[in-house]
């Protein structure tokens, strides 16, 4: 960010060119009692150096994972990003772009968005996917209004094993709507088919199953395909996409629409945010599709040229007509992962995906080892696990922070005080996991 000073005089000169003589002048419109009557409390106006000291002071007690040996996870996890991705992505003319709507000057936006596009049907074997979501979770929840406007239905089945935050959008984006929104119970950690298709009725627009789940399990996905397309109800998943490169494509288990958080792929945890969301469905579901879509066409010399298509949002057609009033396709974010997945290949993520199992798997077992802490399900699982704890889950994390390590997401929040969820990439170093070990049992004996 920019150090920008207004002194007074510049002030002075701001106010006569919109023409107004002060400041109060300037807001007399706004009503009394919705002014400011004290100061914020901020300190005194600093030079550039004074400011840049200050903000080093200030972010130097962030506790980040270059600094701390983190298992944090639950949906944005710490991957490693090689440094080219960063270098492309702040170019001017990527990094500056906002919008790729006059195609006859933003041909290579277009052309990474394409690109972008083609990876995803690639990594999922779906059709088609649009130029990105918000996040996630808002893909999710797209999904579902998809869904309903495809079978003109209004009953969604959600496992109840997906992310809480997934949960929580999800509900604010369908109560508009009318949706009703049913979820299935986890039984050990997964749902049960058959409670799946008990719930299901004429009246179902579609099912919604992340794999692997929020406790890091793999659902049966091929069984929810039998159960689910039984009736004309769309299956929606979410996926994990470095998960991906090893397990089945969800097209694989006949999949209507999948979904899923992109931020593993080249993109940093920024606090967990932004992030981006893809969406990928089947080309009869092509104009059901929110969001935008970049396709390939040839211009009038027969060159191949890039445009948007199928541009079925509030800005380009009528409201009530729109699919999406998606303002953002998070071109940055879906262009580093379109870097991220061209620099590793398929051969690259593979070696990811692996890393992350193997490395997953060994810690898992080690944990288990422990006095009093045991794997809390008995499921396949993939670079996340649950663990049972003999103390809360709080106490625990709370000891080994003391010690630089960010030891997981305590499922308190969901209920489970003797729980925490650990994840393990590729990152990781069996020295890092060995350190980890060894300071739970100092932490359990302590």
């Amino acid at each position: 960010m920019p150090y920008i000073s207004n002194t007074d005089k510049e002030r002075e000169v701001m106010l006569k060119e919109i023409g107004v003589s002060s400041f109060d002048e300037l807001i007399a419109n706004i009503p009394e009692k919705f002014r400011l009557k004290e100061f914020l409390g901020l300190e005194p106006a600093m030079s550039e150096l004074e400011i840049a000291k200050r903000l080093f002071e200030i972010t130097s007690k962030n506790l980040c994972t270059n600094k701390a040996n983190s298992f944090m996870g639950a949906g944005v996890y710490d991957h490693f990003i090689p440094a080219a991705v960063d270098y492309i992505i702040s170019r001017a003319e990527f990094l500056t772009a906002y919008t790729p709507y006059q195609a006859e000057v933003s041909q290579g936006t277009l052309q990474a968005i394409y690109e972008y596009q083609s990876m995803i049907c690639d990594l999922t074997g779906m059709d088609i996917s649009n130029a990105g979501m918000y996040d996630g979770a808002s893909a999710a929840a797209e999904a579902i209004l998809m869904a309903a406007r495809k079978t003109r239905k209004y009953k969604a089945i959600i496992a109840g094993t997906i992310n809480p935050r997934f949960k929580e959008v999800i509900k604010v984006y369908t109560e508009g709507v009318g949706i009703e929104l049913v979820y299935i119970p986890a039984v050990n950690g997964v749902i049960n088919p058959a409670d799946v298709k008990n719930a299901m009725d004429d009246k179902t627009a579609c099912v919604v199953v992340q794999t692997p789940n929020y406790f890091g399990n793999f659902e049966d996905m091929f069984e929810m395909d039998t159960v689910i397309h039984e009736t004309k109800a769309l299956f929606i998943a979410v996926v994990d996409p470095i998960s991906l490169a090893v397990m089945n494509a969800p097209a694989e288990y006949h999949t209507d629409i999948v979904v899923g958080e992109g931020q593993a792929l080249g993109n940093k945890q920024y606090y967990s945010g932004p992030l981006f969301g893809f969406l990928a469905t089947k080309m009869d579901l092509n104009r059901m599709m929110p969001g935008r879509i970049v396709g390939e066409t040839v211009d009038t010399d027969g060159k191949r040229a890039y445009a948007l298509t199928l541009q079925a949002r509030e800005q380009h057609i009528r409201r009530d007509k729109a699919t999406s009033n998606i303002c953002s396709n998070q071109a940055l974010c879906t262009l580093a992962a379109t870097v991220y997945m061209s620099m590793l290949g398929k051969n690259g993520l593979i070696e990811v995906a692996s890393q992350c199992a193997t490395k997953a798997h060994y810690l898992a077992n080690e944990i288990a080892k422990l006095d009093g802490f045991e794997l809390a399900f008995n499921h396949p699982f993939f670079k996340e696990f649950t663990i049972k704890t003999p103390k809360a889950a709080t106490e625990i994390k709370a000891r080994l922070l003391e010690k630089n390590i960010l030891a997981g997401v305590d499922l308190s929040e969901i209920g489970e005080d003797n729980m925490l969820l650990i994840a393990v990439t590729e990152k990781k170093s069996k020295a890092d996991l060995d350190a980890f070990v060894n300071a739970l049992m100092e932490v359990n004996n302590g």
